[in-house]
């Protein structure tokens, strides 16, 4: 089995081949001569040169380049409504650089009202301030575009790093993000990366049971957005679960204390500034790809009741609400403790599925936590394929109703709303396979091999302290007993 350790040297642990460990790698090795021959012993005869963190920068830094020629039209020929939906080279970068003040100096929050956290305001204003001369030049809004890429193409090769050292033996798992077709077409289309980033870092440093340093990384994570949280969330579930705090209250401290930290001087300096990322969040409405926009535009059609926008405020967070008690009834029931990656993706995913927005760039978030909570790359290409579609989809549909583009780009309402219901669809299914992982782990890529928990740091081999029994006639669990070895 490609998880044993060679005989005769017990060092260096061997790593997982993905070509014998996948089907799907496997197949597609024929024609390159088939699998990994099992006298390489990976992991401990030396690679040279192409060590697995060197490829896998090496593939981070060609997606970013392919990322940035997909944009070729718009570095070309400038960020303009229509064309830069039809292009498919929208990015937030031009318009806020134009619009927000930043091309004339003003510094968001401190200067004006901007609608994102107050790290992304920060990243906003100094990569704006970089620039030299004033005022939204041409030159000036490809300089703003070109430089942000550059950091988030760094930002995103060390998500790959992380991930591929969270994943301890199966670091090619991390060919998952440095590969991912949705970073590369939706990873320069706002700041997102910086979150995927920081969150990447803080499970890494979670894993390697640095609890101070992942609560600073989850905290500043949290700085940029709020889905973070989450995360802290399944780290609270796993503490119920396993009857230890210490890892959560630590973690949680350190995320509370870093966060304060830094809102707390552009709160003093403009709290209405600092305030209106939280307001605007608040009073927005159903957001393009969100269910309820999807919604009010199949009852426009069919001409059924649509949903107001204060339905909308109530309805997103009690299915939030409702999801991630299913969640808690879930890690609370299985038969063996959920691991942590398992935990987050069902999390993020449940407020993707829920929120009053779905933006192209929020499919960064899930796919490092993919990548950690079930590596199967046949699920990954269908689920990224299908949010390609949606991809495509949406620049087609805003070219038609933000400018009245020509007829024969536009893509009619029936199938944009297919498409949004297409990628709900598999993230949900990516949701249920997870969920059926953790109620039987033979299906679980990392625990079949007999492995509990590489990402979960303090919580990996706890005893299971706490279970909500599904039958009568099963004896409670009671503190202190382990079910697993029951």
């Amino acid at each position: 089995m490609e998880e044993s350790q060679p005989a005769g040297n017990r060092a260096r642990s061997r790593l997982v081949v993905p070509s014998r460990s996948d089907v799907l790698l496997r197949n597609f090795t024929e024609v390159a001569g088939g699998p990994m021959g099992r006298r390489s012993e990976p992991g401990v005869v030396s690679p040279g040169p192409f060590t697995v963190e060197r490829v896998l920068v090496l593939l981070a830094v060609l997606a970013a380049l392919a990322g940035v020629l997909l944009k070729g039209y718009c570095r070309a020929n400038g960020w303009e409504p229509p064309t830069h939906f039809y292009a498919t080279c929208y990015s937030d970068f031009p318009e806020l650089f134009r619009s927000r003040g930043l091309a004339d100096g003003a510094f968001p929050i401190l200067g004006g009202q901007f609608e994102y956290p107050v790290l992304i305001a920060l990243v906003a204003g100094l990569t704006a301030w970089l620039l030299p001369g004033t005022g939204a030049s041409e030159g000036r809004v490809l300089a703003y575009f070109d430089i942000n890429a550059v950091l988030l193409a760094a930002a995103a090769v060390v998500t790959v790093l992380a991930t591929a050292r969270i994943s301890a033996r199966r670091p090619w798992d991390a060919a998952m993000v440095a590969l991912a077709p949705g970073i590369i077409l939706a990873g320069t289309i706002n700041w997102d990366l910086w979150t995927v980033c920081l969150v990447a870092v803080g499970m890494y440093f979670f894993a390697s049971q640095r609890l101070v340093p992942a609560g600073i990384l989850f905290g500043l994570a949290t700085a940029t957005n709020l889905y973070p949280l989450l995360v802290l969330a399944a780290i609270l579930l796993l503490a119920l679960r396993t009857g230890q705090y210490r890892p959560l209250l630590v973690t949680g401290a350190a995320a509370a204390v870093t966060w304060t930290a830094v809102n707390l001087p552009f709160a003093a300096a403009n709290f209405s500034g600092w305030s209106y990322y939280f307001r605007f969040s608040a009073d927005r409405d159903a957001g393009y790809s969100s269910p309820w926009f999807a919604y009010n535009l199949l009852a426009g059609r069919l001409r059924w009741p649509g949903l107001s926008p204060a339905a909308v405020d109530l309805l997103a967070p009690t299915f939030l609400a409702l999801l991630c008690a299913l969640i808690a009834f879930v890690a609370l029931t299985a038969p063996r403790r959920p691991r942590l990656a398992q935990l987050a993706f069902l999390l993020v995913a449940a407020f993707i599925l829920t929120n009053k927005a779905y933006s192209p760039q929020f499919v960064l978030w899930l796919i490092p936590l993919l990548a950690l909570a079930r590596p199967r790359w046949r699920d990954f290409l269908v689920w990224q394929g299908i949010e390609g579609l949606h991809w495509g989809a949406v620049w087609m549909y805003l070219g038609q109703v933000t400018s009245a583009g020509s007829s024969q780009h536009n893509l009619d309402m029936p199938y944009y709303v297919l498409a949004v219901a297409a990628h709900m669809v598999a993230v949900a299914y990516l949701m249920a396979r997870i969920t059926w992982d953790i109620y039987d782990p033979t299906y679980d890529p990392i625990r079949r091999h007999h492995v509990d928990d590489p990402h979960g740091g303090p919580f990996s081999g706890a005893p299971d302290r706490f279970r909500l029994s599904l039958r009568r006639a099963e004896h409670p669990i009671l503190p202190g007993k382990d079910p697993t070895h029951a």
